[in-house]
């Protein structure tokens, strides 16, 4: 009929806004690379699969806003997580997956190379690993005679701001894994990576058990989201 006015075109009429932009930021990752995209844009196209069906630009900026970096939105506790509104499980899901992929990757790197001539990579792998970690953990990366990583785990997880560590289990995994030598990992959920008294005392107790059995202590190793400190570094041990 004249006069009537044409029916919009289907897409502008049915597909959201934001699908353009979903493409133009997947073509720009792809193209010009990870680096090349802000921590903002990372975790809006982590969170594309979690949430099909919105904008996810918004919910990106306040998890920054609220933890600070992409590194420390993935290593958020869940329970924190959880406070962010727009968060569910499946946004929850995949950033905790995100989080297991770039720890298992470092751990990678660590597996594949020696320990002690890949100091920084010992260093990013522990901080990736515990440092956004909302509760303390007492960690052992177990060495052979080429500083060669035989095993890394998790001896004790503990509270807010203690970890129990008895030194003479710690000698006792070592002599079980045939060990020649440890490096010693804690974390400090107040960020700050300081060592306390305790800090110093204990691993003063596991290097006089140590050192008799031929186990050497080359370090312990305190992480927070604020840096990390080296005892050995400090010249405290």
């Amino acid at each position: 009929m004249p006069g009537k006015t044409p029916d919009p075109p289907k897409d502008s009429a049915e597909t959201p806004h934001y699908h353009g932009h979903r493409e133009r930021l997947r073509e720009r990752f792809f193209s010009a690379g990870p680096d090349a995209l802000t921590d903002y844009e990372l975790l809006e196209m982590a969170l594309f699969a979690a949430i099909p069906r919105r904008d996810t630009k918004p919910l990106a900026k306040e998890l920054l806003r609220k933890f600070g970096s992409f590194t420390e939105v993935i290593h958020a506790p869940v329970a924190r997580l959880r406070e962010v509104k727009g968060i569910k499980d499946a946004s929850i899901s995949q950033l905790k997956l995100l989080a297991a992929a770039s720890g298992r990757a470092a751990k990678r790197e660590i597996e594949r190379k020696v320990a002690l001539s890949s100091w920084n990579d010992v260093i990013d792998y522990c901080r990736s690993s515990m440092a956004f970690a909302d509760k303390e953990q007492f960690r052992l990366l177990f060495l052979d005679k080429k500083n060669q990583l035989i095993a890394d785990e998790i001896q004790q997880t503990g509270t807010v701001d203690h970890t129990p560590v008895y030194p003479r289990e710690v000698i006792k995994r070592a002599l079980e894994l045939s060990a020649t030598a440890l490096i010693l990992v804690h974390n400090h959920p107040s960020g700050d990576p300081t060592p306390s008294q305790a800090d110093i005392q204990m691993t003063k107790a596991i290097i006089g058990i140590a050192s008799p059995l031929g186990i050497s202590v080359h370090d312990h190793i305190i992480v927070g989201k604020n840096g990390h400190a080296s005892l050995k570094g400090m010249r405290l041990i």
